[in-house]
């Protein structure tokens, strides 16, 4: 079931026409920078399906770069958030795809600054509720609507004990998890949604624990 409640159906509180096309645009754009972790310096914008069809007249195409800027879906900032990005020196670049993606309101962003890049292909599934399905080349199923942790790691034995140990102690509950590897001991992603957002302490913590290389976070 996708939705929890009446709220979820009408939509969030946003800025533009559609919950679908532009408050789920701005979600996949801030689930990015917050994986991304700083303000990049390129950015390419690729459109799939009705994401391609209707985003300029919908408002898609500054609804992601607001994202991407850290709005929320109800920012008034939004509407400016093309100029606001060339002013901050944000090279950002829309492509519009013309393969037929396995759902209509398909995007995938591609964040760089310096060496540092990111990958995420989201869709907009309705009522501004989004999921991510693929980050740097591991599929995933990210709903981008509770905190959550995304960690790269060795596919090793006690990667995951290490990981959830550092949740226990610091008494975070999980309330959904996933784990996808490219192959068997390269490496490898987990996902963890918790009930809460994850301190900066916490985060150290996860950071330090065994086998695992890279950590970021999604906070409500």
């Amino acid at each position: 079931m996708k939705y929890r409640s009446v709220f979820d159906i009408i939509g969030p509180v946003m800025i533009g026409p559609s919950s679908s096309h532009t408050a789920g645009a701005a979600r996949i754009g801030r689930a990015a920078r917050n994986l991304f972790g700083e303000k990049p310096e390129h950015v390419d914008i690729h459109f799939y399906g009705s994401f391609k069809s209707t985003y300029k007249g919908h408002g898609t195409d500054v609804a992601i770069v607001g994202g991407i800027l850290d709005y929320d879906t109800f920012d008034d900032r939004i509407k400016t958030s093309l100029e606001t990005a060339e002013t901050e020196g944000i090279q950002v670049t829309i492509h519009e795809e013309p393969s037929t993606p396995d759902h209509p309101n398909t995007a995938r962003v591609l964040l760089k600054t310096g060496e540092n890049e990111l990958e995420l292909t989201g869709i907009s599934i309705g009522g501004g509720k989004v999921e991510i399905t693929e980050l740097n080349g591991f599929p995933l199923r990210l709903s981008g609507n509770h905190p959550a942790i995304v960690l790269l790691h060795n596919d090793r034995y006690g990667a995951i004990a290490s990981a959830t140990a550092v949740l226990a102690e610091a008494r975070i509950n999980i309330g959904r998890m996933e784990v996808s590897r490219k192959a068997e001991g390269a490496q490898a992603l987990m996902v963890i949604e918790v009930d809460q957002n994850i301190s900066d302490e916490v985060m150290k913590q996860l950071e330090g624990a065994e086998h695992i290389t890279q950590v970021a976070r999604i906070s409500d």
